[in-house]
């Protein structure tokens, strides 16, 4: 009842808002109906988004409305045989009200922000993996030469329902002299457990400098672990980013040392290409101190090379990895070429265990009879070897995107064989998406086939998935 109450008011403060002919307000709704091959007695369910903005002079609120009926975990192997009020989802569960006037502004609900690059602190949505790192939280700043950021806030515990740890600290940056910046960051954190609260204490400071060419950034911190059973524990971080730009050519290199240095309110720099933490058995922060190298070369007007290669290890060396990238583009008017190579390894001594990835890929973009067309793929090579025994498969990807007229269509294929004598009895993912404006700020999209998952791009977006195999009708509107 109170919550309808809050509704009403809203709607009724609205409908004032709306005589002052000063108001603007912009939205968005996104549903979706998915039909979804697989072994549960769920296989079709439906879910919508609704977000909307309002802004008055120097005053903006928003919210946001899901509904999942019902929602299904990342995983399609964690299938829904019975439905349950954990797997419901139907409520506003996103406010944001706040004020601004010149450089200062106060932020009040979920709160999606950072201090320095996150490393001490982020507050954020992880979409590849689908968790929610948001606070509810408090939020002043001060925007100008001179920077100043302080939030207080809560978030629910990720093993304890109904239980909620908090976070609070400020931040600041300064103008020294002749391009460099100055600023510190201080957080406290307050985790739940079953014995209690712990206390986490943050304290780091950064330069930063840009100037002729230069851009710099290094950031240093650390952290104090206290009140829990096992004892205090320190940590510490230290992240250094650099490039020099001379004409056509830039150079540049990053550094990374973590040790104990590893919670859920940040987002920690990799130092790599790829994005890749040390092993998939730690977490990253843990114990891990590695190098960058990158590099990029304007060969002419349409010729580009490029190339990155980064290491990474931790204190005893049972862990190493290595990551290396390498392009070359070619882009004219309306024509485009491309070609990569990735590497990506890891040793884990204390498993006994290794693997390694190589993608040779390729894109090309032209126009066919007046319709742009725009083709990709790679040829991914994965091996790995735990206690001396060696597996190898292949997964090779193909993917056209095309325009005819107001209809965008893309087509992919994935396969997985082990070899090649197998290639006509390998797991397949074809699938098809068409995308259509039925308005000038409505989409509708259309998907069938099967996608294993990941990263994918289509049609000039960008986003992450879950393994999926049936049917998607979507709707997205804006306003």
């Amino acid at each position: 009842m109170k919550r309808v109450s809050t509704i009403l008011l809203i709607l009724l403060g609205g409908t004032f808002l709306f005589a002052q002919n000063t108001l603007s307000i912009n939205g968005q709704n996104e549903a979706r109906f998915v039909y979804r091959t697989a072994e549960d007695s769920l296989n079709a369910y439906f879910s919508d988004s609704f977000s909307f903005a309002l802004a008055y002079r120097n005053f903006s609120f928003g919210m946001k409305f899901n509904a999942d009926l019902p929602r299904y975990p990342v995983e399609q192997s964690e299938l829904i045989d019975e439905l349950d009020n954990q797997r419901l989802r139907l409520a506003w569960e996103e406010f944001t009200a706040g004020y601004s006037k010149d450089a200062f502004s106060i932020q009040a609900g979920t709160t999606e922000e950072s201090f320095g690059n996150g490393m001490i602190f982020r507050s954020y949505k992880d979409l590849e993996f689908d968790l929610d790192h948001r606070l509810d939280s408090f939020l002043l700043k001060y925007n100008e030469d001179f920077k100043f950021k302080a939030l207080y806030g809560a978030i629910e515990n990720p093993t304890n329902a109904g239980k909620y740890d908090l976070a609070y600290g400020a931040d600041f940056q300064t103008p020294a002299w002749f391009g460099f910046s100055l600023g510190a960051s201080a957080v406290a954190f307050r985790n739940y457990s079953a014995l209690g609260y712990n206390q986490r204490d943050v304290f780091g400071a950064r330069l930063n400098a840009i100037m002729a060419g230069l851009d710099l950034q290094l950031e240093a911190a650390f952290s104090d672990l206290y009140h829990q059973p096992s004892g205090s524990r320190d940590g510490k971080a230290l992240f250094g980013t650099g490039s020099y730009s001379l004409g056509n050519l830039t150079l540049g290199g990053s550094y990374k040392l973590y040790d104990g240095f590893q919670y859920r309110l940040q987002d920690l720099p990799l130092a790599n290409h790829h994005g890749e933490t040390l092993s998939d058995s730690q977490a990253s922060g843990e114990d891990e101190e590695g190098y960058q190298a990158f590099a990029s070369l304007g060969v002419t007007d349409c010729l580009s090379l490029s190339g990155d290669y980064a290491e990474a290890w931790n204190s005893d060396q049972s862990l190493k990895m290595n990551d290396a990238y390498a392009a070359l583009d070619w882009e004219k008017n309306d024509l485009r070429f491309g070609l990569s190579w990735s590497h990506i390894e890891k040793l884990n001594d204390n498993l006994d265990a290794w693997q390694q990835e190589l993608i040779p890929a390729f894109l090309a973009g032209f126009t066919l009879l007046k319709m742009p067309v725009q083709l990709q793929g790679e040829y991914k090579l994965v091996s790995k070897q735990k206690h001396e025994v060696e597996t190898q498969h292949a997964e090779p990807k193909l993917q056209a995107d095309l325009s005819l007229g107001k209809l965008a269509v893309s087509l992919a294929a994935q396969s997985q064989w082990e070899e090649i004598s197998e290639l006509m009895e390998s797991n397949y993912w074809p699938a098809i998406e068409l995308k259509y404006p039925i308005f000038n700020h409505s989409d509708l999209i259309l998907f069938g086939g099967k996608e294993a998952g990941g990263k994918v791009c289509r049609n000039g977006v960008c986003r992450y998935v879950a393994p999926f195999e049936g049917l998607k009708v979507e709707l997205n509107t804006r306003f």
